[in-house]
C-alpha cells in the first residue's frame, strides 16, 4: 500500500491502525469460507473518519471492505481483494430511543440484541430477530438484510428501516429517508441500499422503527408422519385466518441430531415437526392456537402439543434453538445455506436433498422457517478431505440450482456474497444481472466499495470452498 495513504491512516487512527500480519489475518475471514488478507485495519468510530477513508480510496483506488462481528454466511465482509477492512465492532456510541415516535438511531457496531432490550424496556419491538442477534451488529443485519424466525409475521430488516445516513463510493454524506413510516419523496434509497452488502454505499446510522410489544406468546408443536402432510400444513395454518408469530421447521435428521445431543425425548421417528407460536392479546391467544390446531386436524394431524406454561413454551424453543449446536457438536465444519422456496414446495425440497444427501454420500439436515419456506439445508464436512469437500460444492449447487427452478431464491436472509455469485445469473437471468451492475457502476464507478461479492467475476461458474 502507497507510504502516503498508510501514513494518512495512521494520522486518522493512530492506534487503532492495525498492520500487523497477526492483526490482519483475524479480519480475513468469516463464518462462511475463505481466507483473504487485507492490507490494513482501521477501527471506524465516527461517519467523518468514514469519510477520509473513502476519500483515500476514492484517489489511490483501493478496496475498502466493512466489517461488524463477522457472523456473515455469505462472505459478505470478506477482503478478497487486499485493501482496507473498516471494523465497524467499536463504533457503538448511539443508541437513542424515541419512544413517543416509535423510532431508535443507532450506530453501525451496535449489537442486535442491544436494540431488542433497549426497545422492550419501553414496552416497545424490534421486529426482526436473526438467530445471532447475540453477537451481530446491526450494520451487519443492514447490509445483508437479515431475516429471523419472526419473518413469517413482521417481515425483515428492509421492513423496520426508515431512514439511513451513508457514505458514499465519492465521500458524499446523504441521509436517506425520514423518521416517519410514511415517506414517497423521490426513490426509495433506503431500501436500496438494504440488502446491498455494502457495495453501494457505507451505512453510518440508522433510524429504526418499533411496534408496540405483544402482550404474550403461546406455541405448540405438531408433528408429522410425512413430509407432504408436513408441508401441506403450513399453507393450510396461513390460510386459517391466524397468522403466528414463528413458524419452524426441522426434518427427520434434525430431530434426530437434537435428541442425541440433548436427549429432549423427542419423536425419533417423526418426518418433521413444525413449532408454531402465537402472539398477541392473551385473551385471544387460545382461540387463535385452536384454530390453527383444527386447520391442522382437517388434514389428519392430531399430534399436537401445546405448552401449558412458560417453561413448557421455552423447552419448546429450546428443540429448535439446539440445532446449530447439535450440528457442530460432530467437530466437522458446518455449512450452512438459505434456500428459499415458495410454501407450497417445501415437501418438493425436503425430497429433493434426501436425494443429494444419498448421491452425495453427505450429512445434511434440512431445518428452517416454515411460514416463509426459508429453509437452511445444513451439511457437515471435513473440510481436510478435499474429495468430499467436492462432493458438498456439488451437492450445494444442485440445492440452489433446485430452488429457483421451483421458483425460489439462492438466498432469504444471509445474502450472495462470495458464496453464491457464481449463481446469481441463473436466477435474475443476464439482463437482471446487467441491470444490477449498471446500479453499482453509477454508485460506484471505481469498484471500491466491497468488491467482489454479489456479481460473478470472470471465469466464476461453479461454487468454490477453499480447499488444497
Amino acid at each position: 500500500m502507497d507510504e502516503i495513504v498508510l501514513n494518512k491512516l495512521k494520522e486518522i487512527f493512530g492506534d487503532r491502525l492495525f498492520l500487523e500480519l497477526s492483526d490482519r489475518v483475524s479480519y480475513g475471514y468469516d463464518a462462511s469460507f475463505g481466507q483473504y488478507e487485507p492490507e490494513a485495519v482501521v477501527q471506524v468510530k465516527s461517519t467523518e473518519e468514514v469519510q477520509q477513508v473513502v476519500l483515500l480510496a476514492s484517489n489511490y483506488t483501493i478496496p475498502i471492505y466493512p466489517r461488524g462481528a463477522g457472523t456473515s454466511l455469505s462472505g459478505g465482509p470478506l477482503p478478497v481483494h487486499g485493501g482496507i477492512v473498516l471494523d465497524f465492532s467499536q463504533w457503538t456510541d448511539k443508541l437513542e430511543i424515541y419512544p413517543e415516535d416509535l423510532v431508535i438511531k443507532v450506530s453501525p457496531g451496535v449489537k442486535t440484541k442491544d436494540i431488542h432490550e433497549l426497545a422492550e424496556a419501553h414496552n416497545l419491538m424490534y421486529a426482526p430477530d436473526p438467530s445471532s442477534a447475540r453477537i451481530c451488529t446491526i450494520g451487519g443485519n443492514l447490509a445483508e438484510n437479515a431475516g429471523g424466525p419472526r419473518g413469517v409475521k413482521y417481515g425483515v430488516t428492509k421492513d423496520y428501516v426508515v431512514g439511513l445516513e451513508v457514505v458514499t463510493a465519492s465521500g458524499k454524506i446523504i441521509k436517506t429517508g425520514s423518521s416517519t413510516v410514511k415517506n414517497v419523496t423521490g426513490y426509495d434509497m433506503t431500501k436500496l441500499l438494504v440488502g446491498s452488502e455494502g457495495t453501494l454505499g457505507i451505512i453510518t446510522e440508522a433510524t429504526l422503527r418499533l411496534i408496540p410489544k405483544p402482550e404474550a406468546t403461546l406455541t405448540a408443536l405438531a408433528v408429522f408422519d410425512d413430509l407432504y402432510t408436513a408441508g401441506q400444513s403450513i399453507s393450510k395454518i396461513l390460510t386459517s385466518g391466524v397468522r403466528p408469530s414463528k413458524m419452524e421447521i426441522l426434518d427427520n435428521n434434525s430431530i434426530n441430531k437434537v435428541e442425541d445431543y440433548a436427549n429432549l425425548n423427542l419423536p425419533r421417528d417423526a418426518a418433521a415437526i413444525i413449532l408454531i407460536e402465537v402472539d398477541g392479546h392473551p385473551d385471544i391467544l387460545t382461540q387463535e392456537l385452536n384454530t390453527i390446531k383444527n386447520s391442522l386436524i382437517e388434514i389428519g394431524v392430531t399430534n399436537i402439543q401445546v405448552a401449558e406454561s412458560k417453561e413448557e413454551e421455552e423447552k419448546l424453543w429450546k428443540i429448535r434453538q439446539l440445532v446449530s449446536p447439535a450440528i457442530v457438536s460432530s467437530g466437522y465444519t458446518k455449512i450452512s445455506e438459505d434456500a428459499t422456496v415458495p410454501l407450497s414446495k417445501i415437501p418438493d425440497m425436503f425430497k429433493k436433498i434426501d436425494e443429494i444427501k444419498v448421491k452425495y454420500d453427505l450429512n445434511i439436515v434440512v431445518f428452517g422457517h416454515a411460514g416463509d419456506g426459508n429453509l437452511h439445508p445444513t451439511i457437515n464436512t471435513n473440510m481436510r478431505d478435499p474429495e468430499e469437500v467436492r462432493r458438498v460444492e456439488n451437492a450445494v449447487e444442485e440445492i440452489f440450482n433446485y430452488a429457483i427452478e421451483l421458483g425460489g431464491t439462492l438466498s432469504g436472509e444471509h445474502g450472495i456474497g462470495t458464496m453464491k455469485k457464481a449463481f446469481l445469473e441463473n436466477e435474475v437471468g443476464q439482463d437482471g444481472l446487467q441491470f444490477q451492475k449498471a446500479i453499482k457502476k453509477a454508485l460506484d464507478p471505481k469498484n471500491i466499495l466491497n468488491p467482489g461479492k454479489i456479481f460473478p467475476e470472470k471465469g466464476e461458474k461453479r461454487l468454490v470452498l477453499k480447499h488444497d
